[in-house]
């Protein structure tokens, strides 16, 4: 199967190309600073030249604070790009499968989401990332729109200076510093590799919708934190962050946490325990 992916070159495009071709898919790497996704006409050209059969999208905007200062930007990245690769994929009979946020929520649900819940985000990273979905849906392609949360993985993550959250509480660990964390924000935090392997795994079906997919079971930041440096054996200065203790520049839900109810109703859930996927990371790093 011919596979191209957006973001080929990010923290999880790059995993999801590795795993694509260990599964002798022929993957099309669509990298960050060679594929203007923004420009229709350089997007059209190139994707009905490559006719693929699955397009990935995990490419986004995804500064929370740049996103918040920049409404136009978040929306022409993460609703108006998605919304022209998905009329695209109509045209060319390709499945169009694209990454989505559980900053869709607003968290007040505080029980696991489940896809046909009422979405309700706070902030313009989860408004643009809704439109995204919803000008997908208007398309008539075949689409999944795959909701993940809590993202971390081997490869830099570019919107965040190339630090994920493990990484950067074990360089805090290293230099000694006191680590406050809050422990009033509930994730399922989610490893990209997981990821990779879950989406693999949808790239026959015949189903179009919604998918949520993250780590099974969730954790407050703090809870992730000391599970970090229990696991990877690291003695550090951490503590628990009191209630408003930092400055909240956007709103984010306090409960973010996904079920991954697509994936189970159909047999195909491959997601792990968020401790199990931390431990392999930990290895892997």
């Amino acid at each position: 199967m011919k596979v191209a992916v957006t973001g080929a070159n990010g923290q999880l495009g790059s995993d999801i190309c590795a795993v694509l071709r260990k599964e002798n898919h022929e993957v099309v790497e669509l990298n960050h600073d060679e594929f203007d996704i923004i420009n229709y006409e350089f997007v059209e050209r190139i994707l009905k030249d490559i006719k693929p059969d699955v397009l990935i999208n995990p490419a986004a905007y995804h500064h929370v604070e740049k996103c918040q200062n920049d409404a136009d930007m978040a929306f022409s990245v993460n609703a108006t790009a998605p919304f022209n690769m998905a009329k695209i994929c109509k045209e060319i009979n390709a499945l169009f499968i694209h990454i989505s946020t559980d900053y869709v929520f607003d968290g007040l649900k505080n029980a696991p989401y489940v896809e046909s819940d009422c979405a309700k985000p706070l902030n313009n990273y989860g408004i643009s990332k809704l439109a995204g979905e919803q000008m997908i849906a208007t398309t008539g392609c075949r689409h999944l729109i795959v909701r993940t949360s809590g993202l971390y993985g081997i490869n830099p993550c570019r919107a965040k200076g190339g630090k994920n959250f493990v990484e950067l509480m074990l360089s805090l660990a290293e230099a000694g510093k006191p680590i406050r964390v809050v422990d009033d924000e509930k994730v399922s935090p989610t490893f990209t590799l997981d990821l990779a392997r879950q989406i693999s795994q949808l790239l026959t079906i015949k189903d179009s919708g919604v998918c949520h997919a993250t780590a099974e079971d969730f954790c407050s930041w703090y809870e992730f934190a000391a599970a970090i440096f229990e696991f990877a054996k690291v003695d550090a200065n951490l503590s628990m962050a009191n209630p408003g203790e930092f400055a909240i520049k956007v709103n984010r839900p306090s409960y973010s946490v996904l079920e991954n109810q697509f994936l189970k109703t159909r047999n195909m859930n491959t997601m792990r325990s968020w401790k199990d996927s931390l431990r392999e990371y930990l290895i892997m790093r």
